[in-house]
């Protein structure tokens, strides 16, 4: 080793070559220790064993999961065997969960003698129930009292009795031809609905009172627009009947008018008027229900099948209004009453999606997957909507020489549903049972619009005056729309026979006259839905409105400053009561081949019940409003006598007594 000077050795230390020099150094004295030496060993040899060695099975490429390959039927020659695994020949189901052995060709193979077919567990949903029962209600009671102006008068009519407008509801609704019928609770129960209604659906009078307009049509098939009695082509607009938004202006804000009225050489002056709104009420029943809950291109029945589509559609309106003759209504066509039942049948065909051509070259499956459900297969919505409204208002009015608007209506309620039931399709659905297939819509407007506008003493007006105590619009729209042709229905062969009765065995075997049908050509295997029991699929909507709307007014004079100048705008109607329903249902996307019984039946009852009661006795508004008005301060009655303590702003010493919420509305000016 080299002896460095102080100086080199500490540059070294800094710049580390003294460490890079020392372990040079040493992997030089160590290299003779490792270095390699050849060593010489002696191993045995290790013994080989050879043995017969054969591969029977040609293998056709990677199957995960197959243990088993079983013969394609027809071609027993190709069968393979296997001592551990059994043969299944039919599929079988545990209450709803379903495990379904498949036999398809293998990929690539057209079901001839040189394809090899294989057996697989697949997992096949079978459609459950399905129960909804909705219930919708409202009920809204605005009765409301209220005295405008200096008239120091007091109203005192007999109060509106809501017990009378029931009563006339119940009356109306046993003209239906569908009896009175519960929300069912079983699958028994639903039967004896449906059942109990195709006896009596078709049993209709269509005797009725003289006053009342009754259409009643029942046929085998239904087709068209039936509007009030009459087959349109086109059936009515709402809208062109009923705004259901308020006037905008440009800026999309409601339209506001001004009371104050400017001239040319700029006096302001004051709008003197008097407006009242007790009606205007809106009550709307809307149902949109599509059910497609499962279908087949192939249907069987062992047992019977019953259809049945009914609309109950009935409009009743008591509006029998007695008018003071001091105001004349202004335009008597534009106060009319409305009154429309709207009813459709539609039978909308299946698309087939362009099915393959059922010739001799055609495919056609050879194997099936089978899923079962042990018992009655049901589809039941239950939908029941129901609104009853009181809007009997009181009131007495005087014009002060001021813009006086009073809105004591305008109640807007709305009941609405929608459903969308998307289940499953297969190709073939057999029912060991029979099937019960009913849609029905149930729709009732009932209105009372009995007004009575009165005035009183030496009640008289210059300037111009209207009144409307009708306008009203009952309306009621249904719609039934069946998947699947009218004509579908054939008698079961006995090659279906015997495929339901091995379904009913518990071999489900298929029968091959039924593989061939011309409706599977194309398909390499079914998917089949066997029903032990009944399918049973009930639809059913009831629409009702019901609407007290019998409002009395009475109109004085003031008694400190009578003005008569004043424009009166009396408005006691124009109520809208709407029902719509709509159901879109699957019956079938293909045949359907029954064993038993095959009954349809479409019914279709329009009603309209216009009635004059009840009778006033007097038909002079004055004289009524006369009876029940009362002075509140006998000096009034003198002409010269209009000391500042008479003016008074008065309501009914009774007040307190009136069901309601005083007044929804007063804006005076």
């Amino acid at each position: 080793m080299t002896m460095l000077d102080k100086f080199t050795e500490e540059i070294s230390h800094f710049i580390g070559a003294l460490h890079a020099s020392l372990e040079h150094a040493r992997a030089r004295e160590a290299y003779s220790e490792f270095a390699f030496q050849k060593v010489e060993a002696t191993v045995d040899e290790l013994p080989v064993h050879t043995g017969d060695f054969a591969a029977p099975f040609a293998l056709l490429g990677f199957e995960p999961d197959i243990g088993y390959r079983s013969p394609v039927p027809g071609h027993p020659e190709l069968a393979t065997k296997s001592p551990d695994v059994p043969v299944l020949t039919a599929a079988r189901t545990v209450g709803y969960h379903v495990e379904v052995n498949i036999d398809t060709p293998f990929p690539g193979g057209t079901g001839s003698s040189s394809t090899l077919g294989r057996s697989f567990t697949a997992e096949i949903e079978a459609p459950g129930s399905v129960v909804n029962y909705i219930s919708q209600a409202i009920s809204l009671s605005d009765d409301d009292v209220f005295s405008i102006g200096g008239h120091g008068l007091r109203f005192q009519p007999d109060p509106i009795d809501d017990a009378e407008l029931l009563d006339a509801a119940e009356s109306v609704s046993a003209l239906s031809p569908l009896p009175e019928i519960t929300r069912p609770g079983s699958g028994e129960e639903v039967l004896q609905v449906i059942k109990m209604i195709m006896e009596e659906a078709g049993e209709v009078s269509e005797d009725g009172d003289s006053d009342a307009v009754q259409i009643h049509i029942s046929a085998s098939s239904i087709d068209g627009i039936y509007v009030n009695g009459q087959l349109v082509d086109v059936a009515p607009e709402i809208e062109d009947h009923h705004a259901f938004s308020q006037a905008k202006d440009e800026d999309g804000n409601d339209e506001a008018t001004s009371n104050v009225l400017i001239s040319e050489d700029g006096v302001l002056a004051v709008d003197v008027s008097v407006e009242v709104h007790t009606g205007g009420n809106t009550l709307v029943n809307d149902v949109v229900l599509q059910n497609f809950w499962t279908g087949a291109t192939i249907t069987l029945v062992a047992g019977d099948h019953l259809d049945l589509n009914a609309i109950v559609q009935t409009n009743a309106l008591w509006d029998e209004d007695a008018i003071t003759s001091a105001i004349t209504p202004s335009s008597a066509e534009a106060a009319a009453n409305e009154l429309f039942n709207i009813a459709t049948f539609d039978h909308l065909e299946a698309s087939t999606g362009g099915a393959p051509d059922a010739g001799e070259s055609a495919v056609y499956p050879s194997f099936w997957a089978v899923t079962e459900i042990k018992g009655d297969l049901m589809i039941v919505n239950w939908l029941e909507q129901i609104i009853f409204m009181s809007d009997d208002d009181v009131g007495i009015l005087s014009s002060s020489g001021v813009t006086t608007r009073v809105t004591a209506g305008d109640n807007f309620s709305v009941n609405d549903v929608s459903l969308f039931e998307l289940g499953f399709r297969y190709d073939l659905i057999i029912v060991g049972g029979s099937v019960f297939d009913a849609n029905i819509i149930h729709q009732m407007n009932v209105l009372f619009d009995n007004d009575v506008v009165g005035a009183v003493g030496n009640f008289q007006t210059a300037g111009e005056g209207s009144v409307s105590s009708s306008g009203n619009l009952l309306w009621n729209q249904a719609r039934i729309g069946t998947v699947g042709d009218a004509d579908r229905f054939e008698a079961l062969s006995q090659d279906q026979v015997e495929t339901i009765a091995s379904c009913r065995d518990g071999d489900a075997t298929i029968s091959s006259d039924l593989l061939s049908d011309p409706a599977f050509a194309g398909l390499q295997a079914l998917r089949v839905l066997y029903i032990s029991g009944d399918l049973i699929n009930l639809q059913y909507i009831r629409q009702t409105n019901i609407l007290g709307d019998s409002d009395q007014i009475a109109l004085a004079m003031d008694a400190i400053a009578p003005n008569l100048d004043a424009d009166w705008t009396i408005e006691t109607g124009s109520n809208a009561l709407l029902n719509s329903a709509t159901i879109i249902d699957l019956d079938s996307v293909g045949k359907t081949y029954v064993g038993g019984q095959q009954y349809s039946q479409e019914t279709l009852f329009q009603a309209e019940l216009i009635s004059s009661q009840p009778d006033f006795g007097n038909p002079n508004a004055d004289a009524l409003v006369s009876e029940a008005v009362l002075f509140l301060d006998d000096s009034m009655l003198g002409s010269e006598d209009h000391s500042a303590a008479s003016d008074t702003f008065c309501l009914p010493s009774d007040y307190e007594s009136h069901a309601g919420d005083g007044v929804n509305s007063i804006i005076g000016h």
